[in-house]
């Protein structure tokens, strides 16, 4: 299972449902996009040092963009970023799902919904 970035976000607001989640899915598999969006919203170098610490205690395992996954991610854009306001960090998380045979667990289901070969399990805050 591939985390999205929201569901880390409402972990570390306390949310019970995604605490009780993620303890499920240890060890954790996200997208390096998923760790550049976490590490970009923290706002010291204090709440960087603890995002590295509990991503470590997780034993989180980022997954690289590789060529396969850009590769698949602009096909995506070519078909939905029109159409479905697809965006580039969403639309390289769920090529990095894809490519390795994941299902995505998000609470943005309207940001993954319509993309094809992409298995969600949506989570509701």
């Amino acid at each position: 299972m591939l985390i999205d970035s929201d569901v880390l976000v409402w972990m570390t607001r306390g949310h019970a449902g995604a605490i009780e989640r993620l303890a499920q899915l240890l060890p954790w598999q996200l997208s390096a996009v998923t760790y550049i969006e976490l590490a970009q919203g923290c706002r010291s170098k204090a709440e960087l040092a603890q995002l590295k610490k509990g991503l470590a205690m997780s034993q989180a395992h980022i997954l690289l963009v590789t060529p396969a996954i850009t590769e698949r991610a602009m096909a995506l854009i070519d078909s939905h970023a029109l159409s479905h306001g697809l965006q580039l960090g969403d639309a390289l998380i769920a090529a990095t799902a894809q490519e390795h045979g994941l299902a995505l667990l998000t609470g943005n289901k309207k940001h993954f919904a319509k993309l094809p070969g992409l298995t969600l399990e949506v989570f509701k805050p």
